[in-house]
């Protein structure tokens, strides 16, 4: 294994900045009351912002890459998991991954089992602030909100957005760029904005 990671000098610092990361983000943990789990792998420090009165769940084999090295795509900032609001529930399953970006939930998210989430993906539960004026001038926090679900076996492309109220099926996948709106069926590759489905996972492409 080492001399493996010799050929590629970037993946001995990431292991290193693994190590160095663990200690700190056990402490973020306890701090915010979120179960430790089995195989845990931190490259750099992730931001957890939890409202005291929310839920967050992970599952086994978490892995998040915060820092820019650890990812060749380039992650814009550290994993951002936030509950902002009382009652929020953020819950995660076995083996996810995931490289920078943003997990917002003023409600609910939950994803399920084997979900990857490419660099720089967003998700959220909320509009955050109304689209009327003098209610958004009133209170900043009046945005609509709705669950969200990903289901088992997800793979998520990079510098996606995942908006309120969406399910993705199991086993799909959404192309890099995509703007989700509406649900994605099971089974199916999405892209574009808003995301719309090109065709069955294991259909063939066209040759052209």
């Amino acid at each position: 294994m080492l001399g493996s990671d010799l050929n590629t000098l970037w993946k001995f610092y990431n292991r290193f900045i693994c190590v160095l990361s663990m200690p700190i983000v056990r402490i973020i943990f306890i701090f915010n009351q979120i179960q430790w789990q089995n195989s845990y792998l931190f490259f750099g420090i992730p931001i957890i912002q939890k409202h005291r009165k929310s839920l967050m769940v992970f599952g086994e084999n978490l892995q998040l890459r915060s820092t820019l090295e650890s990812n060749p795509l380039g992650a814009n900032h550290p994993v951002i998991f936030c509950t902002w609001q009382p009652g929020a529930i953020l819950q995660i399953g076995n083996n996810f991954g995931m490289t920078g970006g943003s997990i917002v939930v003023a409600e609910k998210i939950m994803i399920g089992n084997r979900v990857n989430v490419g660099a720089n993906t967003i998700i959220v539960d909320t509009d955050f602030h109304s689209v009327d004026s003098i209610e958004r001038f009133k209170n900043s926090e009046t945005g609509q909100k709705a669950a969200v679900l990903i289901e088992d076996d997800v793979f998520i492309g990079m510098n996606c957005l995942i908006l309120k109220g969406v399910t993705i099926g199991k086993g799909s996948v959404i192309g890099a760029g995509s703007v989700v709106t509406a649900n994605i069926p099971p089974g199916v590759i999405a892209a574009g904005n808003p995301a719309r489905v090109i065709r069955p996972v294991g259909q063939a492409v066209p040759l052209i």
